[in-house]
């Protein structure tokens, strides 16, 4: 978990690796949205001592990838393939291993790696939030470095002090305090003209979130992903 010291082997954490990481994430558009030390049954590669999560950095990530050519080249799935070029490229030069969400099956168990940072947790209305991100959260793919690097301890869950607007917020009915998502009445919902909202500028439950608000992400932004998500 978040913070953990030295391992059994006395092999101590790598003190100021983490700022350098960061600051190697945001001059690509991409943000260090947590890490942790993985254990044997956690999924990671072998040799793994630090899994990060890197997810697009807000505001500035809808420019850089507009103007990348896997936006304009007409291919399939061009997010997917710019987060394999640019976060694979930089595991190389660090002699890391990029993961991927889209790759499998099998898949990496991305959700499981994100709630092991401490800064994931499933929201009242079951989706997963961030401290930072809110419910805009998400993930491009994952660094598995060799190295055990250190990391801050756990914020605290912003969803304790939350009036939870997210309760509410889904116009479709498809997600609220049960926890359970209902895909196609979210999707059905969509096709409708009240649904236009949500296309448009991204859902409603999302952006109900005081976090996601404070996020930075452009509706046009949020627009593409909705496509994605609705497309057959």
């Amino acid at each position: 978990m978040a913070g953990c010291a030295a391992d059994a082997t006395g092999v101590e954490p790598v003190a100021a690796l983490l700022q350098t990481l960061e600051a190697e994430a945001e001059a690509r558009h991409l943000r260090v949205l947590g890490g942790f030390h993985p254990g044997p049954s956690d999924g990671a590669p072998e040799g793994c001592g630090t899994l990060l999560m890197i997810g697009p950095a807000e505001p500035g990530f809808w420019p850089e990838f507009r103007a990348a050519p896997e936006f304009a080249d007409g291919g399939p799935d061009p997010l997917d393939r710019w987060s394999k070029r640019v976060l694979g490229g930089w595991a190389t030069a660090l002699g890391a291993q990029a993961l991927f969400p889209s790759n499998g099956p099998p898949y990496a168990p991305f959700i499981a790696w994100a709630k092991a940072t401490g800064r994931v947790w499933n929201s009242p209305a079951g989706i997963l939030v961030h401290d930072q991100a809110g419910l805009m959260v998400s993930f491009r793919g994952a660094l598995a470095l060799p190295e055990r690097v250190a990391l801050p301890p756990a914020p605290p869950r912003p969803c304790d002090t939350c009036a939870k607007p997210c309760l509410g917020a889904c116009p479709a009915g498809a997600l609220g305090a049960g926890g359970d998502y209902d895909v196609p009445r979210c999707k059905d919902w969509l096709d409708t003209p009240a649904g236009e909202d949500c296309m448009t500028r991204g859902c409603a439950l999302r952006r109900s979130c005081p976090l996601s608000q404070a996020y930075g992400r452009p509706e046009a932004q949020s627009a593409f992903h909705m496509r994605s998500f609705h497309s057959p």
